[in-house]
């Protein structure tokens, strides 16, 4: 088995780009014409699509979110910097890159806000 390195990397990165972004345009797509949205006094299909709008536009901050840092790991790819800690510079564990390619930081680091 080899180890995970930036070919496969930008490969896989770019089909979670394309992922995200059709997720993100069905998140985003907008209300069909002539569909009402409200809260009444009564559970029916305006309060119901209401509801899946929140919980839509909620969706769609998270996959932007990530979007963002798969745009940015694409970045790194591009810099040569991809596979590093951005907090101690240190080489991300392969396993971690993976999973996960676009970590910007190594375990221990991982949940240091910059």
């Amino acid at each position: 088995m080899s180890e995970y390195g930036p070919d496969q990397a930008a490969a896989d990165l770019a089909d979670k780009e394309a992922e995200l972004r059709r997720k993100l345009a069905r998140l985003t797509a907008p209300v069909e014409e002539g569909s009402t949205i409200g809260f009444g006094k009564r559970i029916g299909d305006g309060t119901t699509q209401a509801i899946q709008q929140m919980e839509d536009a909620g969706s769609a901050q998270i996959v932007a979110g990530t979007l963002d840092e798969v745009l940015r790991a694409q970045e790194r790819l591009a810099a040569g910097t991809w596979g590093t800690c951005e907090v101690c510079g240190e080489p991300i564990d392969p396993g971690r890159l993976e999973v996960r390619p676009w970590s910007a930081r190594c375990v221990e680091h991982a949940d240091v806000v910059l």
